[in-house]
């Protein structure tokens, strides 16, 4: 039966590969990611990715064309292996915006398009060595028929056929990020850019990246949806075991547990003074009896990112100075939300928050009057950023451009008191950041992690009143604070 696999598949398509192989020996074609055959439970038919169809694949490749000038070309290379060690990689993420284009998730290709050919990937060309120690990838003909592409080469052909497709472009745009030698060291390539006509392809992905489609919109709400339930679970773990470290595996575990494939960013676990450290990462110090933890976390599920932060006290009671100042973050993070809705900026609700916390932090005896320059060293950072398939999504857009539904963006203020602050000692090494993610939406707005509390009344009951291995009591919580 072997043989006649062998010697039956050069002569099918890879769809008709797939079919026979799984009629006949029970064996799905392996391509290096998931598809609808080997992995029914992740994918439905005609998807390449988990809830992005080859069709959506398809629209925004032709999105993309029509911001590409039209003798314009367009070079996005796959994220390369990253290694720890001389023989250890670290875990592989593929660059977003060869993701977005190509919904190929493994290393070493190259996505070229232009409006004389559509989308051409070049593909690695997987030795027998190579599929006894890493597994099959995929190559030219997963190209064409799984990932639909318009043309397909193997990766030792670049060289044969990209030079004159550059030579016949007058604009080149390519991903700086991902940029290799494989096309970097053309002559043609050089030549270009030495004659100013090479940009970065962000300019056009991240303007299509912006606004989330429904398809989109969906992944996100699950993977808030994930990041919710594994906090959670983890803030009514920390009155048992209050250490960084632990909460840290917590979340992570909490987060694969339910289908995340791993986190967005490490996770931030400061305790006590640590959580004044903006992204504190050391993640290795016991939480003292009475101190908050703030946790920023996030997860990444199919290719879209979460990002949230709660703070609290693991021992279950705020102090009156904790309260003072939570409540004003969080009067802060409700009033911001209120103003996102389309037409509105990122920047216009900064200032807004700016505006705010420094009237509040006077009131407090923190600042001396509301306009210090202090304010800078209690909170440096923007009310929230753009969120999608990276943590600090489409960093392209400007925080001034007026909101559009679809587009995901996070409203997280904060304080951050010094231990070494010279004011009110009863603030001093105080951290708090309420973070909360929101899709702007026809209407208003959708919070997508409003599942999880943040009120001082509802934290305290969830931390007195269930014990932290249950987990159908978090999820039973979750229920009740949204309701």
């Amino acid at each position: 039966m072997q043989n006649l696999v062998q010697k039956l598949l050069p002569r099918t398509t890879f769809k008709q590969a797939v079919a026979f192989r799984a009629y006949c020996t029970n064996k799905i074609l392996d391509i290096g990611q998931p598809t609808a055959s080997s992995h029914p439970q992740l994918l439905n038919e005609g998807e390449i990715t988990p809830g992005i169809t080859a069709e959506e694949y398809i629209t925004r490749r032709k999105r993309l064309l029509e911001l590409l000038p039209q003798n314009g070309l367009a070079i996005i290379a796959a994220a390369p292996v990253k290694m720890m060690t001389d023989v250890v990689p670290y875990t592989f993420r593929q660059d977003a915006d060869y993701l977005y284009i190509t919904g190929c998730l493994q290393p070493g290709g190259l996505a070229v398009m232009s409006h004389e050919f559509g989308l051409c990937m070049f593909m690695p060309e997987t030795k027998p060595y190579d599929v006894l120690w890493q597994g099959q990838t995929a190559g030219v003909d997963a190209a064409l028929e799984f990932f639909k592409g318009d043309q397909a080469y193997p990766m030792k052909k670049l060289r044969e056929i990209l030079p004159d497709i550059i030579r016949r472009s007058s604009k080149l745009f390519h991903n700086s990020n991902t940029a290799t030698p494989t096309y970097l060291d053309l002559e043609a390539f050089r030549k270009a850019a030495e004659n100013n006509c090479v940009k970065d392809i962000s300019l056009f992905t991240h303007e299509l990246r912006l606004i989330k489609s429904t398809a989109e919109q969906k992944l996100m709400r699950d993977s808030a949806s994930i990041a919710c339930q594994a906090l959670l679970q983890t803030m009514i773990h920390s009155k048992t075991y209050p250490h960084e470290s632990m909460l840290s595996a917590k979340v992570e575990y909490e987060c694969r547990m339910r289908g995340a494939q791993r986190m967005a960013f490490n996770p931030v676990v400061g305790g006590g003074c640590n959580g004044s450290v903006i992204h504190y990462s050391r993640n290795d110090q016991k939480v003292r009896d009475g101190d908050f933890v703030l946790m920023d976390v996030g997860c990444e599920l199919h290719g879209y990112v979460s990002d949230l932060t709660r703070t609290w006290p693991p021992c279950g009671k705020f102090s009156a100075a904790q309260e003072e100042l939570y409540e004003l973050i969080l009067q802060t993070n409700k009033e911001c939300i209120k103003l996102c809705k389309p037409g509105a900026t990122i920047l216009e609700i900064h200032n807004y928050s700016v505006e705010t916390l420094r009237k509040g932090f006077k009131e407090l005896g923190i600042l001396q009057n509301w306009k210090s320059d202090f304010y800078h060293h209690l909170n440096p950072t923007s009310i929230g950023h753009y969120l999608g398939m990276d943590v600090h999504d489409c960093a392209r857009v400007g925080y001034d451009r007026p909101l559009k539904p679809g587009v995901v963006i996070t409203i997280e203020p904060g304080v951050y008191v010094p231990s070494s602050f010279e004011g009110s000692e009863r603030f001093a090494g105080i951290g708090i950041r309420i973070e909360d993610e929101v899709l702007i939406t026809e209407s208003g707005h959708e919070v997508l992690t409003g599942s999880i509390p943040k009120e001082i009344n509802q934290i305290e009951s969830m931390l007195n009143n269930f014990c932290f291995g249950s987990t159908m009591h978090g999820l039973n919580f979750m229920k009740a604070s949204t309701s």
